[in-house]
């Protein structure tokens, strides 16, 4: 007779081979059947999973295409966005809020800081300069003194933009440089760290002798 032991043994491992590849493809395209059905997220939408920033660009049964800001295309699988934390700019709706946050010199008048830092913020295209008609957000721009540094007045400057999808990280440098310029043209100083050293003069001759 034939010895059939061997050939189960390796049937058997060659199942649970095949059980353990198809898990994961199961999971993703139950992952992707979920996704499609709770609109969780949806092509165009800006998200963040991880460190991916970026937006969707379609919505596949096994994965989900992201293009990020410089371009490239990242094939992330559904059960990603359904097991781990996933921030979509755009799920309700794309009004996002951002903070930048800034000091000036001790002599600055801090009302009069907080009045020209609304005013550059606001100068910037992409700020949302006034809220909409019967919504709560966004608001226009607001700057708040948040306290008192070893060197500065320390401030908090907080805008809408409405298009995330251009990127956040640029528009927080656009609004600084404007901070900046409309500081630089009201004689606002931006202070940096300082020590001072103190030198003591007068000290008698032999004060450092040891005399027993």
């Amino acid at each position: 007779g034939i010895d059939l032991t061997a050939l189960t043994i390796f049937s058997g491992a060659v199942g649970v081979g095949i059980g353990f590849g198809l898990q994961k493809v199961v999971s993703n395209f139950i992952s992707g059947i979920i996704i499609l059905m709770d609109h969780s997220i949806k092509p165009g939408d800006t998200v963040t999973l991880g460190e991916t920033f970026g937006w969707i660009r379609e919505l596949r049964a096994r994965f989900v295409s992201v293009i990020t800001r410089d371009g490239r295309e990242f094939l992330i699988p559904n059960e990603d966005f359904i097991t781990t934390e996933v921030v979509n700019w755009s799920f309700s709706d794309k009004f996002v809020r951002l903070d930048v946050l800034f000091g000036v010199a001790y002599d600055s008048d801090p009302h009069e800081v907080e009045r020209i830092a609304v005013e550059a913020a606001a100068s910037v295209e992409r700020v949302v300069e006034r809220r909409p008609s019967g919504r709560k957000h966004p608001r226009p721009p607001v700057c708040w003194l948040t306290g008192f540094g070893e060197s500065s007045l320390e401030f908090k400057l907080r805008f809408w933009i409405d298009d995330p999808q251009e990127g956040t990280t640029n528009i927080r440098g656009k609004v600084l440089l404007a901070v900046w310029d409309s500081f630089k043209e009201n004689g606002i100083r931006i202070p940096y760290p300082h020590r001072e050293i103190i030198m003591r003069s007068g000290i008698p001759a032999g004060s450092g002798e040891d005399h027993g």
